[in-house]
């Protein structure tokens, strides 16, 4: 038998002997206080998004009645004045299907001026509407004549009543107003409130990976709304068919794998669009790293930015001949390698933070329970995994 079966059959037998040890909706844990660190670079200090100097992350959670389990989720990229000292950034699409605000924009000019906000699908047009009324409402804005909301989305139906379109501007603008740099508030939160990862809870999740000083010593940050499906893998470990709960499986429905994920991503290496656009790509690594599908159901998004203030597009870099350093094609491999970890360590902790929800299918216009990933189980694969490691290097 190869080595990673043994893993398997070890780490299957090992959820069978655990017991009662973590209660299934009892205090959650991120993927390191279960053992779990995907990679081999540091994190950063609170191992999230906000780990980028400047970057602020503020969530309004909607819980109401039977029914209603959606949110927003806003993430600025520095506490400035975003339209006048606009951001580099770029879009990667895994699979399209979506609804990406903003996005021809991006592409065709390079630059974020707005928040990036997350919500439900079909709340994206509160979510614009939102945006571009905080927007037009600063201070010193009173010409602006246009406005890029950068808004994406994840469907929460299986457990919110979408159709209510329960999000409105007032909330979206809740968000931007109270985002803040310092610990994120992962799982069941803001825009993650009512989604589903892998049959189990989803939500937002977030990590980062810094550099050494050798390497630039620069900061990869990542955030995530995860409600997409597949066949489980954590760190390494086969864990959705451990567990029983995967893609495919004969006694589950077909569309599993359906649903989307949001990826945001920020880095305060002096990056400009286009290798904006290349790191972008590198996080679907860390999506596929989890296990997912990918499916023709699924919108799998990433959107990257840079906080660097030289490449920051200031009005008068705009108007003039712009002229600043940025890092060459020959040093970006390390950040690669960074937003790889970090986005399979955020979707990770969407998982493991997310608490068990009762909300409301929208298509079956019915109540429904979603669990969270059972914490108690997970630790015994990673431990069995980590043990028979460990007895194989002996």
């Amino acid at each position: 038998m190869s080595y990673a079966g043994r893993i398997i059959l070890a780490a299957a037998a090992a959820v069978g002997l655990v017991g009662a040890a973590m209660a299934q909706d009892g205090e959650r844990a991120r993927a390191r206080d279960l053992g779990a660190a995907p990679g081999v670079l540091p994190t950063g200090l609170l191992n999230a998004i906000t780990d980028v100097e400047g970057v602020r992350v503020g969530h309004v959670t909607l819980t109401e009645g039977e029914t209603i389990r959606t949110g927003v989720t806003a993430v600025l990229p520095h506490g400035g004045d975003l339209y006048m000292d606009k951001v580099p950034a770029a879009v990667a699409v895994g699979n399209g299907f979506g609804k990406l605000m903003g996005v021809t924009q991006i592409r065709e000019l390079g630059e974020i001026e707005t928040p990036v906000i997350l919500t439900n699908t079909l709340s994206v047009p509160a979510g614009a509407e939102g945006v571009i009324g905080w927007t037009l409402d600063q201070e010193g804005h009173e010409g602006i004549v246009s406005v890029n909301a950068v808004v994406g989305e994840t469907n929460d139906s299986r457990l919110n009543d979408i159709r209510a379109r329960a999000v409105t501007p007032d909330h979206v603008r809740e968000a931007i107003e109270t985002a803040a740099a310092g610990p994120v508030a992962e799982g069941a939160v803001g825009a993650g409130t009512g989604t589903v990862a892998f049959g189990w809870k989803g939500g937002i999740g977030t990590s980062s990976r810094a550099l050494p000083a050798s390497l630039g010593g620069y900061t990869v940050g990542v955030l995530v709304q995860s409600n997409f499906g597949g066949v489980l893998s954590i760190d390494g470990v086969k864990a959705g068919e451990a567990l029983g709960q995967y893609y495919l499986k004969e006694q589950l429905d077909s569309d599993r794998a359906d649903g989307s994920i949001m990826i945001v991503v920020a880095t305060d290496a002096p990056l400009d669009d286009r290798n904006l656009e290349r790191l972008a790509h590198r996080a679907l690594a860390g999506l596929a790293r989890t296990g997912a599908s990918m499916t023709n159901g699924s919108g799998d998004y990433v959107i990257a930015f840079s906080t660097a203030e030289p490449v920051r597009r200031t009005p008068a870099r705009r108007q003039g001949v712009e002229s600043y350093a940025k890092l060459g094609n020959d040093r970006v491999s390390p950040l690669f390698q960074a937003v790889i970890e970090a986005t399979e360590e955020a979707i990770l902790n969407s998982l493991f933070m997310a608490e068990s929800v009762t909300g409301y299918d929208s298509a079956a216009r019915e109540a429904r329970h979603i669990e969270a990933i059972p914490l108690d189980k997970v630790r015994a694969l990673i431990e069995a995994r980590n043990g028979q490691a460990k007895t194989e290097d002996e």
